[in-house]
């Protein structure tokens, strides 16, 4: 898009893992935010809400900072790095050491304005 620019809302230190946040994030990538607020409110997964909750702070950044309406908005990008592991010690049988690994992940939600179809004159 020539003149378009885009609305950035992000989610860190989200207490999930990405790989299980990355699952819903592919559920809305490139649809409108309309449909996809439908889709998360629907989807049973634990990362569906915070996603849900970043995907509408995304849609106020738009309709209040940049007078977008939120019926020409879609996800451009949605995407889920990698944070901090927090590391917690469990000991097993015979005085073993057995660590678990509990992932954090930082959560980016990018919208863009759609394209309006070109106007065409009838002649």
């Amino acid at each position: 898009m020539a003149n378009g620019f885009d609305v950035r809302a992000t989610h860190r230190y989200l207490r999930i893992s990405p790989q299980k946040v990355r699952l819903v994030l592919d559920r809305v990538r490139g649809e409108d935010v309309v449909e996809a607020m439908h889709i998360l409110k629907f989807t049973n997964k634990a990362a569906a809400h915070p996603v849900r909750m970043l995907l509408r702070s995304a849609m106020a950044n738009a309709e209040q900072n940049f007078g977008l309406n939120r019926d020409d908005l879609y996800v451009y990008r949605a995407y889920a790095d990698v944070g901090p592991t927090r590391r917690w010690r469990r000991f097993g049988a015979r005085l073993r050491f057995k660590p678990i690994l509990r992932r954090q992940s930082h959560v980016t939600v990018i919208l863009r304005e759609r394209e309006s179809a070109p106007e065409t004159v009838g002649g």
